[in-house]
């Protein structure tokens, strides 16, 4: 098109469709509530652009009422993307799950840094249970939602660290101020860095409106600079006293860095993470070597050296780090359940097989564990191949096929045979472990 010739009021709107097309990433990303006020800014953009839209004259001419209409509706599917991050219940769940959070740490940790006595087994208990279920919040792909998950589980698990390092540690220290005029400043200090820790953990959490993480910044910079302003006289154990004081400022530091990376972080998006890439080779290997087995004329010549292979896989998925990410240690637990299961899968099925060339007498109701186990086998086969979620017919079916196994297994009577009775619970032990299994392939869950 002849720019020099266009109308005025489509050159018009093409200015307004840049400028909203210069926010849409801040909105599909957008991980905070409608009462944010990031939620506000872009809220108050969109609905100006869409006035300015309105106020274009398209004189009745058919392009230009296009032209407008495209230019409105582009606007009011970015206002509606905004509105559908702020209250998608997914994002709600995020921010019950750490409102309870912050309840446990007004009651539990505010109290702890004010003079209490020490930190209880149930906030320890509280807060891992709470850093578990955030892991567990689905977000379907979805960019915001990863975000939000993300950096409530970045603080929680800030705050977690700042508490265990705090009442795990055990120094040798604070040295005797009888030793050195200046040990009764790193003292002084010490006890100024334990107040700002809680400060810190307060405002993580935000249940302290009375600090900003800006003045605490200045406040721990400048007990440093107090720190280094000292003359120790070349005394050994004093320079370590202040270096390890030194040190622990410098870690509080870092995680007040945490609210200023919330936004420019793509630490969220694991999905080139080394780790979860590991993860990802392991599960993609452990899927081969089962379609190989399960799709094998004869199986048993495969026993071995899967078994072999797959404990391997165990081995390398060990080795991965954690990095200190709840998501990717849940991506870790699944990927072992995975690989674990399958050499179940072939314990079984060489138990079945060895069972064969054995002909010799036995109590009926061993007899009768063995043969349910016999259909447990089958049925793991169906399970390790089932790809699907719970409103699956399949999944349904499976489902009542293992729920059948296990009243069998109860209908069984061992009549007091101790080996029966061991088989029985074993066998019992198998079908909740496969039926736990089926409900971890089908649960969706995602890094």
């Amino acid at each position: 098109m002849d720019m020099g010739n266009q109308h005025p009021a489509i050159s018009r709107l093409q200015e307004i469709q840049k400028e909203v097309k210069s926010i849409e990433q801040q909105v599909i990303g957008f991980s905070g509530l409608s009462d944010d006020k990031n939620y506000k800014k872009l809220e108050r953009f969109l609905t100006k652009q869409l006035f300015e839209i309105d106020s274009v004259d398209t004189e009745g001419k058919g392009d230009i009422q296009q032209a407008r209409k495209r230019a409105a509706q582009e606007t009011e599917r970015l206002l509606k993307e905004l509105e559908q991050n702020a209250n998608h219940p997914h994002r709600i769940e995020i921010e019950n799950i750490f409102k309870e959070a912050q309840s446990l740490v007004k009651e539990k940790i505010v109290p702890f840094y004010s003079g209490g006595n020490r930190v209880t087994d149930e906030f320890e208990e509280g807060i891992q249970d709470i850093i578990l279920r955030l892991t567990h919040v689905k977000t379907g792909g979805k960019i915001s939602l990863r975000k939000a998950r993300y950096h409530t589980l970045t603080r929680i698990c800030a705050v977690q660290e700042i508490i265990e390092d705090c009442v795990k540690k055990q120094p040798s220290l604070p040295l005797s101020e009888d030793a050195h005029p200046s040990v009764a400043k790193i003292n002084s200090v010490m006890c100024e860095v334990n107040k700002a820790r809680g400060t810190l953990i307060a405002l993580l959490m935000g249940v302290n409106s009375n600090e900003t993480c800006r003045h605490l910044s200045c406040v721990l910079s400048g007990l440093i600079a107090d720190l280094d302003a000292l003359d120790v006289c070349g005394r050994t154990e004093i320079r370590n006293y202040r270096r390890e004081v030194v040190e622990d400022i410098n870690k509080l530091l870092k995680y007040l860095d945490l609210e200023e990376e919330a936004d420019t972080t793509y630490a969220f998006d694991l999905g080139q993470n080394h780790s979860i890439l590991k993860i990802e080779k392991v599960l993609k290997r452990m899927r081969e070597i089962k379609n190989e087995l399960l799709q094998a004329q004869n199986p048993p010549e495969l026993y071995l050296s899967s078994k072999t292979e797959l404990q391997g896989l165990i081995g390398q998925l060990d080795e991965v780090s954690l990095e200190k990410n709840p998501c990717i240690r849940e991506a870790r637990r699944r990927a072992v359940i995975e690989v674990q299961t399958l050499i179940t899968y072939i314990d079984l099925k060489e138990a079945l097989e060895k069972r064969k060339t054995l002909a010799c007498e036995e109590h009926p109701s061993h007899k009768a564990v063995w043969d349910i186990l016999g259909h447990l086998s089958e049925i793991q086969g169906e399970v390790l191949s089932f790809d699907g979620n719970r409103t699956d017919k399949n999944y349904i079916r499976l489902e009542e096929l293992l729920t059948k196994q296990l009243l069998a297994l109860d209908a069984v009577d061992p009549r007091g045979e101790e080996k029966c009775k061991a088989a029985r619970r074993q066998a019992v032990r198998l079908a909740q472990n496969i039926l736990s299994y089926l409900d971890l392939k089908s649960d969706e869950w995602e890094y």
